[in-house]
């Protein structure tokens, strides 16, 4: 947690969004900080800490954001319910209470941050310099723009964050990790072991007669979980798709050319330019290596002379927007191949171009594209009629009237659901396919009831689906006699794994008492095998991860078995080998390291709650969802 907090702080934007309870945090706009919380904003706080009110404004900013970049991340629109289901305002809340809390103790343990610290934080901070290491005022300005953020908001945030920060790292710094303890990870983490060991398959168990009726209704009152059959649900779904709607055929040839001239730069790609680049201190050095160029001097051993290496020289291969200056793109695009421009004042300083290399910009015909286009027009045309579809087939829901009849009637298509359980399966276990967005629409039918008013789901695509549950079987047991088979199956399967374990727990006795692994080996038809350089939790060989943490914890000398899928190993430990421990040697350092940064985590994690109780937290449930639109 503090690692988390001290790299946030590295970059200017997580100096913003900062959180030490790092639930997640919200990109792009700062978190209130604390006289954000004291200035208020609405007359009913949302939650209180200790003195500290929480506004209902500073939720709702918050929640906006973090939904704006799950939208982002999930590339869809996400309704109020998909944003609940995903604990979008219990995070939000849970942020801002941290913060709060936090704020408040540094303002009560009296910790403040002067400005030439807050200064120095923001001129140090590499977003903000240019390309010699300066503070640059506009750059500065200009980033914070493109965030949304004005001065006065990032330096009351900058401050915070440190003051933050300051008593994050009192509280967990310089944490002291035991020796002893040192010692025991050491020992734990590079133990190895040998063991000696058979593997003793299914057919080891011998011949299984079938099972008796009593038997088998034995295994199955035992095991009713594994054959009961989950809910299914029926369901009916009207489904707009902006996709299905869209009619290519319809476009004119007049429209397709139209598009076509506007945006003929995105059905082909643009000229590139390989360019190189010298940078020198002033207008006169650089016209001086111009003149030198001109009488005979190569432009690389101009770029020696001036200490620039290959990795320096070449800017790459660009395009004229990919170049950021717009001087340097002016003058590199006017220059033919092997060229050398004069000097160019860029914003990084004078500098001398030259072109190795032309990429012509190529441009598909209309034939090429005319397909593209059509689909492009038409989707957008429909795109752009969906609400309006959507707000009349609301108002025929609101009139009761069926799905199967509004989309009869707009000749939309319609899904018939028989049965799907809650992972998209039939009762035969086949994935039901035709259900849009099923991630979505599945969830979705589980919380409905039948008869019940649902809002219209949206989809990727961007159109919409309208569901109502027609049916609903409960989850019930299966009768034996109509899973017997299965039950039959279960019980073989569950007998030759009791009898593997009977034979090798005999097998383990015997070896205890002094047999050879080979001549039980000989005795049940299997090869033993050596199991070298044995690590926990790791396999080996035939060896699986359970088997090989079962023979780390049987002592050396001793033997065990242990299922190994449906096989089961029996083996003797051999041999267990650890290099010695060194306190401060350079494994020991990479231990303590590791182990400060979990104290650190436990003991932040502590006090953060520890703050929290004692100031005391609590929570206005419906100022929340009117914070957040859940209720009027």
């Amino acid at each position: 947690m503090l690692q988390n907090i001290r790299n946030a702080s590295q970059h200017w934007l997580g100096k913003i969004v900062l959180t030490v309870i790092f639930t997640f945090l919200i990109a792009g706009v700062a978190v209130f900080g604390v006289e954000e919380f004291f200035r208020g904003g609405s007359s009913t706080a949302v939650a209180t800490v200790g003195k500290t009110p929480i506004t209902a404004e500073a939720v709702r900013t918050a929640y906006q954001n973090q939904l704006q970049r799950y939208q982002t991340q999930m590339r869809r629109t996400l309704t109020p319910d998909q944003a609940r289901a995903l604990g979008v305002d219990r995070q939000v809340l849970s942020q801002l209470v941290t913060e709060a809390s936090l704020d408040q103790k540094t303002h009560d343990l009296g910790l403040a941050v002067p400005d030439t610290s807050v200064i120095r934080a923001i001129h140090d901070e590499k977003s903000f310099q240019n390309a010699q290491g300066q503070f640059e005022s506009a750059l500065f300005y200009q980033t914070l723009q493109r965030a949304g953020l004005n001065e006065a908001m990032f330096v009351r945030e900058q401050r915070a964050v440190i003051a933050r920060l300051q008593l994050a790292e009192a509280v967990s710094a310089d944490l002291h990790v035991p020796e002893a303890m040192r010692g025991a990870v050491h020992r734990y983490a590079t133990e190895r072991r040998k063991a000696a060991y058979l593997m003793l398959p299914p057919s080891a168990a011998g011949d299984i007669a079938a099972p008796s009726q009593d038997a088998l209704k034995a295994y199955y009152e035992g095991n009713r979980a594994a054959y009961r059959a989950p809910e299914y649900r029926a369901a009916t779904l009207l489904v707009l798709d902006p996709t299905a709607m869209a009619k290519p055929d319809a476009v004119t040839a007049e429209e397709v050319q139209k598009v076509y001239d506007q945006e003929k730069a995105r059905f082909g790609s643009p000229e590139k330019r390989t360019i190189q680049q010298v940078v020198f201190p002033d207008a006169a050095a650089a016209e001086a290596a111009r003149k030198a160029i001109t009488e005979g001097k190569s432009f690389d051993a101009v770029a020696q002379e001036r200490g620039a290496d290959g990795k320096d020289l070449t800017l790459g291969t660009l395009t004229r927007a990919e170049l950021f200056d717009p001087a340097v793109a002016d003058a590199a695009f006017g220059l033919e191949k092997d060229g050398t421009s004069q000097p160019v004042k860029g914003r990084f300083g004078t500098v001398l171009l030259h072109v190795t290399a032309i990429e012509p910009a190529t441009v598909k015909t209309l034939a090429e594209v005319e397909p593209e286009i059509r689909k492009q027009i038409a989707l957008a045309r429909a795109r752009d009629g969906v609400d309006k579809i959507h707000d009349a087939i609301e108002d025929q829901r609101a009139g009761a009237k069926p799905l199967a009849d509004i989309a009869k009637e707009r000749d939309l298509p319609i899904v018939t659901i028989p049965a799907v359980d809650a992972q998209g399966k039939d009762p035969a276990g086949q994935t039901v396919s035709g259900i849009p967005d099923s991630g979505t629409t599945l969830p979705a039918l589980y919380r409905a009831e039948i008869g019940g008013d649902n809002e219209p789901l949206r989809t990727k695509a961007g159109g919409y689906v309208w569901y109502d549950v027609t049916k609903i079987d409960a989850a019930h047991d299966k009768p034996l006699d109509e899973v017997r088979d299965a039950v039959a199956a279960g019980w073989r399967e569950a007998e030759v794994s009791r009898l593997l374990q009977v034979k090798g727990k005999a097998l383990a006795e015997r070896l205890d008492k002094g047999e050879t692994i080979e001549a039980l080996g000989t005795e049940v038809g299997v090869n033993p095998q050596d199991g070298e350089d044995l690590a926990r939790n790791q396999t080996k060989d035939a060896l699986t991860v359970d088997v090989v943490n079962r023979i780390f914890a049987t002592a050396v000398g001793k033997a065990g078995s242990a299922a190994s899928g449906e096989s089961r190993a029996v083996y003797k430990v051999e041999a267990a080998t650890m290099p010695a421990f060194v306190a401060g040697s350079p494994a020991d350092k990479t231990i303590e390291g590791n182990f400060r940064t979990a104290l650190a985590d436990d003991v932040l994690g502590e006090y953060i709650a520890e703050v929290q109780k004692n100031a005391g937290v609590s929570v206005n449930q419906a100022a929340l969802r009117r914070a957040i639109g859940g209720e009027s």
